[in-house]
């Protein structure tokens, strides 16, 4: 079932879209099971339980992290992670710096920005990203690199507000490229849609849609 799920919304993907399978609490089966279909980049939300499944899965897939990231536990995925999706204070960007500074690695990440009508979201508005942006410390960042933006539309039936936030989060995109980023070619990914609104994100340029239950059905908690 898993691989006809893939099939059937990798026919509907442009050219540019990349899918990231949302895998959190799936076992490790799922994930397999979604490999051999060829699927290579998967999110998780937990850092401890991404960590034991890059362990015991193949070294070529691509981990995307895409929940609210805690800076003590930047330590469990900074070695393997491809992307973080959420960076949403200048604080949690300088953590992973450093982490990622001990690996001699340079970490992809995407500033996470609130553009849902929920209180509850995480995210940065344009002008703290400007502050972090304009800042001496990210300047001094040497081993982070900005590559885009995500958000989470709000969880409604009305499609028409998640399209306007989706726009909304394209024009932050928009301006950032231009302000900050316009001569740097990584800075290309909108990250946005889920499993419910992603067709519509991709009208409004998501380049990178999270789609978990779609794929491998109603989430399991066991936690």
């Amino acid at each position: 079932m898993i691989k006809e799920n893939l099939e059937k919304i990798r026919a509907t993907l442009p050219e540019g879209v990349t899918l990231v399978a949302v895998s959190k609490t799936k076992p490790v089966s799922d994930l397999q099971e979604a490999y051999d279909a060829s699927q290579r980049v998967f999110g998780e939300n937990y850092p401890q339980e991404m960590r034991d499944k890059h362990e015991v899965l193949p070294q070529d897939i691509q981990w995307h992290f895409i929940g609210h990231l805690q800076t003590n536990k930047i330590k469990y995925i900074i070695q393997y992670v491809t992307l973080i999706h959420s960076i949403d204070t200048a604080s949690l960007l300088e953590a992973v710096n450093k982490e990622a500074k001990k690996h001699d690695r340079v970490v992809d990440c995407l500033l996470q920005f609130h553009i849902a009508l929920e209180e509850t979201k995480f995210g940065l508005d344009l002008n703290e990203a400007r502050q972090l942006l304009d800042s001496e410390e990210y300047k001094q960042m040497e081993n982070v690199r900005i590559c885009g933006v995500m958000g989470m539309g709000s969880f409604t039936d009305d499609m028409e507000e998640v399209r306007k936030e989706f726009k909304h989060l394209k024009s932050i995109f928009d301006t950032l490229k231009s302000d900050y980023f316009a001569d740097q070619p990584q800075f290309k990914e909108i990250s946005m849609g889920m499993s419910e609104d992603y067709p519509i994100a991709i009208e409004e340029g998501a380049t990178l849609i999270r789609v978990g239950s779609k794929i491998f059905g109603a989430r399991v908690y066991a936690r």
